[in-house]
């Protein structure tokens, strides 16, 4: 893996992760409720066999001092016209840790797998209302491509979903060069 703009390390979780991966999305959930389409109570009590299936998709963490803080998970498509795509999800940092670079970080990490396997194209839903991602997404490449309508319900109060996306270059790894940006 390419160096860090943070003093995160950033690592692809395995099956073998289930407990990491369930305390770093179990907080994500928690602390930031309206961040995503998922409930705290859909995941919490999930079997152990469950959130190993969950790890089938790529998920990357962020760990600081070997702690993580950080998340971001990679959907790929799987309809044979749509293998070049690929949707971003379970994107969740500590607020404590944010402005620091591990998003970046956790973005270069899965866009150069999502390079490595071939996508070129990668995808997002996001509450409207979430102005600092909506502004990180776009510094980093992302476009506005649509807006759903009351794409999200949440405790009876109806959000719009903004949907976005950026095209990869083709050459794996062309991503690193996001890094000299920032």
């Amino acid at each position: 893996m390419s160096a860090t703009i943070s003093e995160a390390t950033i690592r692809r979780l395995t099956v073998d992760d289930v407990g990491l991966f369930r305390s770093i999305r179990l907080e994500a959930l928690l602390r930031e409720p309206s961040s995503f389409a998922s409930l705290h109570e859909d995941w919490n009590n999930l079997p152990e066999e469950e959130w190993r299936r969950r790890l089938d998709q790529t998920v990357f963490v962020a760990l600081l001092k070997g702690e993580p803080c950080g998340m971001m998970a990679l959907r790929f498509h799987q309809p044979r016209k749509m293998r070049h795509r690929a949707t971003l999800t379970s994107v969740y940092v500590r607020r404590a840790e944010r402005g620091k670079g591990i998003a970046t970080d956790l973005f270069i990490a899965v866009a150069n797998h999502a390079q490595g396997r071939g996508v070129r194209q990668l995808e997002l839903g996001l509450n409207a209302e979430n102005s600092a991602a909506i502004r990180f997404y776009r510094r980093h490449g992302f476009e506005t491509v649509g807006r759903v309508r009351c794409g999200f319900l949440h405790d009876g109060v109806g959000s719009d979903e903004v949907l976005m996306s950026i095209a990869l270059e083709s050459e794996p790894g062309i991503v690193d060069e996001l890094e000299s940006l920032f």
